[in-house]
């Protein structure tokens, strides 16, 4: 068995303006100071990268990568999540979708997706330089609008929607795999891929593909009342990203997973900090670990109650004592007597 890595930290959450959150060497240090050994990048924070330069040049990767490894950690995974969103966006969207793009982009959906696309590819060649196999992003979705049925949805409204959005993911996928990159889809509410089912509608209109792959996180499961263990069971050969969130769902009577259209705070499904939601986390770390991943767990903190900084500060602590140090050898194997075929056929009684 492989051992899981970590802990890491997505560093979307805590980038912005100011010392030590503004720059990819202080909020390594940052990062390092609490505990950390590897650091998730958003793609799209050039702040922390240039992803322009990361996907032309090895040499500029290497100096990214020689920044963090300066405290002491890894670059786990480039982000594009935002990116990926674009790739396919309903026109009810379009104006909310647009401060995730270029300005010169914005308010023209098509030159907004052709940007999207050329993002996610200059990821992709920039894990490559990087040495990354696994590419976290969401799908995007064109369907979503369309979720509850009501009023009746048109017959093979669903299925255009996943046609095309197989369509536009296909040459992405055949571009990963030249560059020998895993796309790790997060399985998120607002994307049309937001549970096992439509993941599974989307493989196959990409052919099963084999850089079609996953990020796990439990939080967004807990939310849709989703079995989020059995998941690792089913889908473990295509998990290549893990973030470790943690959420809770407690439904009232008046209001459920829906929320009531409700701030985040006053939601009965709401995420938490690692350690205060209702995530079994010694499960999750078990199955993991079981099926062999052997890949990152990265803190993904967003919490509606605690403070950015106590979270990260206890996410390290939380993911440290969460990590299981695969054994070496069988916990019976003092017991052990060798294989005899003769005395196991005495022992059947068939000799």
């Amino acid at each position: 068995m492989k051992g899981i890595k970590g802990p890491a930290i997505f560093l979307a959450q805590f980038a912005g303006d100011t010392a030590p959150y503004n720059s990819l060497d202080t909020i390594c240090e940052w990062a390092a100071g609490l505990g950390y050994q590897g650091v998730q990048i958003p793609a799209w924070d050039g702040r922390l990268i240039d992803l322009k330069q990361a996907s032309e040049s090895k040499a500029y990767c290497e100096d990214l990568a020689a920044t963090a490894a300066k405290h002491g950690l890894a670059i786990t995974e480039l982000s594009t999540h935002l990116q990926g969103q674009l790739v396919a966006v309903h026109p009810v969207y379009d104006e909310l979708m647009d401060g995730f793009a270029a300005p010169e982009v914005r308010g023209n959906p098509k030159a907004r997706q052709e940007w999207a696309v050329d993002q996610v590819k200059r990821a992709i060649r920039a894990s490559k330089h990087l040495g990354i196999t696994a590419h976290p992003t969401f799908s995007g979705a064109l369907a979503w609008p369309f979720l509850y049925p009501f009023p009746q949805r048109p017959t093979g409204l669903v299925e255009a929607a996943f046609d095309e959005l197989g369509r536009r993911w296909l040459p992405i996928l055949d571009f990963a795999d030249e560059h020998g990159v895993d796309l790790a889809y997060e399985i998120h509410p607002g994307e049309d891929l937001h549970d096992g089912i439509s993941f599974e509608m989307f493989l196959e209109r990409v052919n099963n593909h084999p850089r079609a792959n996953l990020l796990y996180d439990p939080s967004h499961f807990v939310l849709q009342q989703l079995d989020y263990l059995e998941y690792i069971d089913i889908y473990h050969e295509r998990i290549k990203a893990f973030h470790v969130k943690d959420a809770e769902f407690n439904p009232t009577g008046r209001q459920g997973v829906y929320g009531g259209y409700q701030r985040w705070v006053d939601r009965a499904g709401r995420f938490r900090s690692l350690g205060d939601g209702q995530v079994d986390f010694g499960a999750v770390f078990s199955k993991l670990t079981a099926h062999d991943y052997g890949s990152w767990a990265v803190l993904e903190w967003e919490c509606a109650l605690k403070h950015p900084e106590d979270g990260a500060r206890e996410g390290a602590e939380f993911i440290s004592a969460h990590l299981i140090r695969v054994t070496d050898r069988a916990f019976d194997d003092f017991a052990g007597s060798g294989a005899d075929d003769a005395a196991n056929r005495r022992i059947l009684g068939l000799a």
